[in-house]
């Protein structure tokens, strides 16, 4: 397919990066830690370590791994939120030669036994926090070596009051006891008399197994080689470069978890290359407390997903922090909805920009141009070095216009699924391209909008149905919070919407929200029952899942 996209790149944005720029991801660290040794990398909970700590830090982490035998095709997983030991561990585990595979803090007992299974991990750093969760697997997986982390323990004389009032007061540590378990401080002293070895990593080497969220069945490990996600990080630099601010310090808010894809290549690394402190918030659901440290940072980005931001617009202090210094707002994970949008930039003054990507790339495929001046719907243009075809079922291309599931092709695409090669044959073509899942249309300049998950498509009398555009109309209700739609039996159109609803206003009646559902979408579109609920269930970094409200609705109807 032609690149039509091209003509309407931003100015300064390159058609194609050189993913040989860097040997490794070791080679994009080394480079920034030498070239912003001063300067603040990490900051969290009021404590900061520079580029030079950092390099420190992480040198005497894969010091001690490979004193213990791990190196090359040695798995390490990190499971913790966001605090100083994760990029300490992050960095240390890649240096060796390692293998990071990321873990979400919050899994079950069964989530985190299937995925140290299915990684193989032989070692794991873990918050205390959670230690009582592995303490239940860990004899069943291959996990040889645990070292824990306390939440205060690289914050000083501070770190004391905070484990203090993490475990005394709060009672957030249960019991728990792993023979031969060791802490993160006694890994580090222990390293720091050893040197870290130079070893050989190459673009083929494994830098990640990123595991996808299993909302759509067992969850599987993404192979991303150092040359995936070096690809990205290029791909996205320069993107971004355009409209950075070279005579300022970049600050960026991070709130999402660094164990995630998103935050991880567009927080972590790729604003690590530009010398930018990244403000670490542990826990982002605590909205009052986020709000406090936003204001105490100049901060000139930001990523999130729609939730949050939305969480964000609606805390009446809000409004009160500082954006004179703001110039990027990423969107990502989830639909940006226009509602959310507009009630962004009328508090802020900058444009809430989509990104659209996945873990099996990296994550970024398309993004829209920074500088645009209002919200627009799509989720950009595909990033350098990639082609987006749409594709219908039988694999073939769609014209401009019609919707037809996202295909993705680059560097930045994973090398397949780890130990999976039946699933990776599933979603790979012939030709080289991922299959995404997700439905989109693209138009004569070369932006995509989504249209929504393939699997997520409700089928109304034979019409299409895209919860995507039913729950973008709902936002937009004064009364409204969040909302949700899914689709559920009916004898008579074989699927019925049924709306999922958050309240804003404790007046707002079902009555209320179907007349304003009758007012702006045609009448198969409409739910036919609308439920209102205290919350909607959400992933690790808030993205709604609608797979376990249909399957609590199916449950319901049975």
């Amino acid at each position: 397919m032609e690149r039509i996209w091209l003509k309407h790149y931003p100015p300064g944005v390159p058609a194609e990066i050189d993913v040989n720029e860097y040997e490794s991801l070791r080679d994009v660290f080394e480079e920034s830690v030498a070239k912003y040794a001063s300067r603040p990398a990490f900051t969290c909970m009021g404590k900061s370590i520079t580029f030079a700590e950092l390099d420190t830090l992480s040198a005497a982490f894969g010091a001690w791994l490979q004193g213990i035998g791990g190196g090359k095709g040695t798995r390490v997983a990190l499971m913790m939120p966001n605090i100083l030991q994760y990029p300490v561990c992050l960095f240390g585990t890649l240096r060796a030669g390692a293998t990071v595979v990321n873990v979400n803090p919050l899994y079950t007992a069964r989530e985190l036994e299937h995925q140290l299974a299915d990684s193989g991990a032989e070692v794991i750093v873990v918050l205390e926090n959670f230690a009582a969760t592995l303490a239940e697997v860990v004899a069943k997986t291959k996990v040889k070596h645990v070292i824990v982390a306390s939440m205060g323990e690289l914050l000083g004389l501070k770190g004391l009051l905070v484990n203090f009032v993490v475990r005394r007061v709060k009672k957030m540590v249960k019991p728990w006891s792993i023979p031969n378990a060791i802490h993160v401080s006694d890994v580090l002293a222990e390293g720091r008399r050893r040197s870290l070895a130079r070893v050989p990593i190459s673009h083929d080497d494994i830098a990640f197994l990123q595991y996808t969220g299993g909302t759509t069945g067992v969850a599987k490990g993404a192979i991303l080689q150092h040359r995936n996600i070096i690809a990205n990080v290029l791909q996205a630099r320069a993107w971004v470069a355009p409209v950075l601010d070279r005579s300022h310090r970049e600050i960026i808010i991070t709130p999402l978890p660094l164990y995630h894809i998103f935050s991880l290549t567009a927080n972590c690394l790729i604003y690590m290359t530009l010398g930018a402190e990244n403000v670490l918030i542990p826990n982002p659901r605590d909205i009052p407390g986020f709000v406090k440290t936003m204001r105490k940072y100049p901060f000139t980005a930001i990523t999130g997903v729609n939730t949050l931001f939305n969480a964000l617009v609606h805390n009446p202090k809000f409004p009160q922090v500082s954006f004179k210094s703001l110039r990027v707002v990423l969107g990502g994970g989830m639909a940006v909805q226009e509602a959310v949008a507009k009630r962004w930039k009328e508090i802020t003054g900058v444009t809430l920009v989509e990104a659209y990507g996945l873990t099996e790339t990296s994550p970024a495929a398309t993004v829209n141009p920074l500088n645009i001046a209002e919200y627009n719907g799509s989720i950009g243009l595909p990033l350098p070095s990639t082609e987006i075809t749409l594709r219908d079922d039988a694999g073939k291309d769609v014209p401009l216009g019609s919707p037809g599931e996202i295909c993705i092709k680059g560097p930045q695409v994973m090398a397949g699924y780890w130990n999976r090669p039946d699933e990776t044959a599933k979603v790979m073509t012939a030709d080289g391209y991922f299959m995404s899942g997700d439905i989109g249309v693209m138009d004569e300049k070369g932006f995509i909008r989504i249209v929504d998950r393939k699997k997520d498509m409700i089928l109304v009398s034979g019409f299409n149905v895209y919860p995507n555009e039913i729950e973008g109309v709902v936002a937009g209700h004064p009364g409204v919070l969040e909302c949700a739609a899914v689709g559920v039996p009916d004898k008579k159109s074989g699927e019925a919407v049924r709306l999922y609803v958050v309240k804003k206003d404790d007046a707002v009646t079902s009555a209320d929200v179907m007349k304003y559902c009758r007012d702006h979408l045609t009448g198969y579109k409409c739910p036919r029952e609308v439920i209102f609920r205290g919350d909607l269930p959400k992933s690790n970094v808030g993205k709604i899942l609608r797979r376990e409200l249909r399957d609590m609705a199916r449950k319901e109807l049975v």
